[in-house]
């Protein structure tokens, strides 16, 4: 080796650096990091997928819709509606494709977002039944990622009424499987207090 020409040399260092570093970092690690968090947390690893009757119905960490199926499902102008039989999730900028996650990234006073949440709020108002004053934010506005799983304790009662109506069931009762959904902040102090929209319909059926 020490005959080689110099740069014959350097050139075999770094090629024997490139293997290394290839070694370690795209294989022992990724495997160590894999393993620990399969042993560690295995649920969040998996994707925090929710099974309901042995079938993934969805991630308890990304937001999804609850609509009632299209009347013409070849009509792709044909309105999203909501399914009064279940608590619906905040809105999304994306349409909840996890492929299209982001905002509108339209500003507060942006005339399309003002018209929409107007819109919104008239639609939320009479979709539950209640004042379009005490509509709670979260129902009008969508997340940073367009796929929040979360909605606020306040927006989980507002539709207590309407999702007990639609299943014939007492709102007492649906009021009380509200509450047992109720997460509050993390830590203590972080946050806010949440309800997961998912975890909460999936139980919902259950009491159904």
């Amino acid at each position: 080796m020490n005959n080689l020409p110099t740069a014959v040399r350097r050139h075999l260092s770094a090629l024997r650096m490139l293997i290394l570093m290839t070694i370690v970092c795209g294989l022992i690690y990724p495997l160590a990091v894999t393993g620990v968090a399969q042993a560690a947390f295995s649920d969040k690893a998996d994707g925090s997928l929710i099974k309901q009757n042995g079938r993934v119905v969805g991630s308890s960490e990304i937001g999804q819709n609850f609509n009632l199926p299209k009347k013409d499902p070849d009509n792709a102008d044909e309105a999203a509606r909501p399914d009064p039989k279940f608590f619906q999730p905040r809105p999304s900028a994306g349409s909840y494709d996890p492929l299209a996650s982001g905002a509108s990234n339209l500003g507060p006073n942006d005339p399309d977002l003002v018209k929409t949440i107007q819109q919104r709020r008239h639609d939320v108002a009479a979709f539950d039944g209640v004042d379009p004053a005490t509509v709670p934010p979260d129902a009008l506005t969508a997340s940073g990622s367009g796929l929040d799983p979360d909605i606020s304790p306040a927006y989980a009662y507002e539709q207590v009424n309407r999702v007990a109506a639609a299943r014939g069931l007492s709102a007492d009762a649906v009021h009380r499987l509200v509450a047992a959904h109720v997460d509050g902040r993390s830590l203590g102090f972080l946050g806010e207090s949440h309800v997961n929209v998912l975890e909460l319909n999936k139980d919902l059926s259950k009491l159904s």
